[in-house]
C-alpha cells in the first residue's frame, strides 16, 4: 500500500473531531486533496437525516469512480455505524467499513484490510489528533451518545447514550493544543449541557468553565449545543461571569409552540424556554443561535405560524431551518398525521426567509461598533481583503468579515486578535477596519 491519503469529513464539528484523530492515527501517509493520487480514500459519513444520508453515499460512490487501481476506499461514522448490515450488502465499492467506535485504530483496520464494529462508541481520551483549518482553533469533544429522547433523532440509536468525558481528559486535551499553540476553543457534543450527568454530576459544564480557566494560554472559548431542559439559569450566570467564555448562546429549541414540544419530547414547554432565552439576551455582548424543524408530524399551521412570528421576532442572530426527515428508529416515525412534502418544503421556505431577516437584522446592528476580530486569512473575494470573523463567533457558520483598511503600519498577522470598528455590510459579508495604532 502506498502512503498518499485523501480524506473527507461529512456532517458535524463532532465528526470533524474523529476526522483528526484518524488524521493523527495516519501521520505516516502523505495528505493529498487529489483523490485519483491517493492510495487510501477515507469518508467520514453523516446519518442524522435524509439530506445528510444522501450527501455521504453519493460522496463515496463518487470518490469510487474516479479512484486509482488497489487504492483503498474506508466508509466511516455514523451512517456506516447506523446502516452496517445494509450498506455491506449493497455497497461492494467499499473496501473497509467502519463506526463509531474505532477511529483510533483506522492504522490496524488498513492493515488488516477488515471491517470492524466495536460496541462502545469512542471517547478521545489519550488518543492524538491532527486539527484541520486553523492554527489557532480547535474543536474540543465533552461527550457521546445522548440521554435525551426527542421525537424525531435517531442519534440515541446508533450512538447509544451519553458517555461524558472526564474533566482531567479535556483539560489535558486542552494543555496539549495550547502548547502548539492553539488559544481558541468551541467545547461540543449532542448535548453539551448534559456534561457529566452520567456521573451524577448535575452542572457539569460550569465546573468545565472552572476548569479551563486555570488553563494559561487559552484567550477565547465557547460552548455549542445547549439542549433546554438541561440548561440551567446558573449556569447561563457561570458563563456570563467567565473571562474566557463567551456570551455565544446555541441552543436549538426546534420550535416554540407548547403542544408541539410536547409532541416532540423537547421536556420544556415555551415559557421555560423563554426564560432562559430572555436571560441569554439581556446579557452585554450575548450571541444567541437556534434551530427550528418545520413540518413534524401533527404540526398545524397555526403552530407553524406562532413558530414564524415567534423566530421574526425575538432577536436572534442566527437561525437554521431545517425541514422534517422521518427517520426510522424514531418515535415521529410512527406517528400518523404526517405533513406532506409539499407543504413542509413551503412551510421551509418561508421560515428560511425570516432567518435570512434574522441575519440581515443582526449584520446592520454590527455597523458602527468597536469589536475584537481574528484574522483567519486572505479573502478569495481580492487579494487585498483580508478574512477575518469576531472573535466570539463560532468558525465557519457564523460569518465572516473583510478587513480593508487598517490605522496603524504594523503588518497585520494571521490567527492574532484585533480591535476594529466595523464599517459596512456586503451582501452578508461584514467589512471592518483594524485599530492596530
Amino acid at each position: 500500500m502506498g502512503n498518499k491519503l485523501h480524506i473527507v469529513s461529512l456532517g458535524c464539528t463532532k465528526n470533524l473531531v474523529d476526522t483528526e484523530v484518524m488524521i493523527g492515527k495516519l501521520q505516516n501517509f502523505i495528505l493529498t486533496d487529489k483523490q485519483e493520487e491517493a492510495d487510501v480514500i477515507i469518508v467520514n459519513t453523516c446519518g442524522f437525516i435524509d439530506a445528510a444520508k444522501e450527501e455521504s453515499i453519493n460522496t463515496v460512490l463518487n470518490l469510487h469512480e474516479s479512484r486509482k487501481e488497489d487504492s483503498v476506499l474506508v466508509m466511516a461514522g455514523c451512517l456506516s455505524e447506523r446502516y452496517k448490515e445494509e450498506l455491506a450488502k449493497e455497497m461492494p465499492e467499499v473496501d473497509i467499513f467502519t463506526g463509531v467506535g474505532d477511529y483510533d485504530k483506522i492504522d490496524e483496520l488498513l492493515q488488516e484490510k477488515k471491517s470492524r464494529f466495536s460496541d462502545e462508541v469512542f471517547l478521545i481520551d489519550g488518543a492524538e489528533r491532527v486539527v484541520t483549518g486553523s492554527s489557532y482553533h480547535a474543536y474540543i469533544k465533552l461527550s457521546e451518545g445522548c440521554n435525551q429522547t426527542c421525537s424525531f433523532c435517531a442519534i440515541p440509536s446508533f450512538k447509544g447514550k451519553l458517555h461524558s468525558r472526564n474533566l482531567d481528559s479535556i483539560a489535558k486535551e486542552v494543555e496539549g493544543l495550547v502548547a502548539k499553540g492553539y488559544w481558541d476553543f468551541s467545547f461540543v457534543s449532542q448535548d453539551s449541557s448534559s456534561f457529566l450527568r452520567d456521573q451524577n454530576v448535575k452542572d457539569g459544564l460550569s465546573l468545565l468553565i472552572d476548569r479551563i480557566e486555570l488553563i494559561e494560554g487559552v484567550k477565547s472559548a465557547r460552548i455549542l449545543y445547549l439542549y433546554p431542559s438541561t440548561t440551567t439559569l446558573t449556569l447561563l450566570k457561570n458563563i456570563a461571569k467567565s473571562k474566557i467564555f463567551h456570551n455565544y448562546f446555541d441552543m436549538p429549541i426546534q420550535h416554540i409552540n407548547d403542544a408541539m414540544l410536547k409532541i416532540m419530547k423537547r421536556g420544556f414547554g415555551k415559557s421555560q424556554t423563554l426564560e432562559l432565552l430572555e436571560y441569554m439576551k439581556s446579557l452585554p455582548d450575548s450571541f444567541l443561535r437556534t434551530s427550528f424543524i418545520v413540518g413534524h408530524p401533527k404540526e398545524t399551521e397555526e403552530m407553524f405560524d406562532e413558530m414564524c412570528e415567534f423566530a421574526a421576532s425575538f432577536g436572534f442572530d442566527r437561525i437554521n431551518v431545517f425541514a422534517y426527515s422521518d427517520e426510522e428508529t424514531t418515535s415521529s416515525h410512527e406517528m400518523s398525521e404526517k405533513i406532506p412534502a409539499k407543504i413542509i418544503n413551503k412551510r421551509a421556505q418561508k421560515l428560511g426567509k425570516i432567518a435570512s431577516e434574522s441575519l440581515e437584522k443582526s449584520l446592520k446592528n454590527e455597523i458602527g461598533k468597536e469589536t475584537l476580530i481574528v484574522i483567519d486569512t486572505q479573502s478569495e473575494e481580492h487579494e487585498y481583503l483580508l478574512s477575518a470573523r469576531k472573535l466570539i463567533w463560532a468558525p465557519e457558520i457564523d460569518g465572516e468579515i473583510y478587513v480593508n483598511d487598517k490605522t496603524g503600519d504594523e503588518e497585520l498577522e494571521f490567527g492574532k486578535i484585533y480591535k476594529a470598528t466595523i464599517t459596512d455590510k456586503v451582501g452578508s459579508i461584514l467589512t471592518a477596519t483594524v485599530d492596530n495604532a
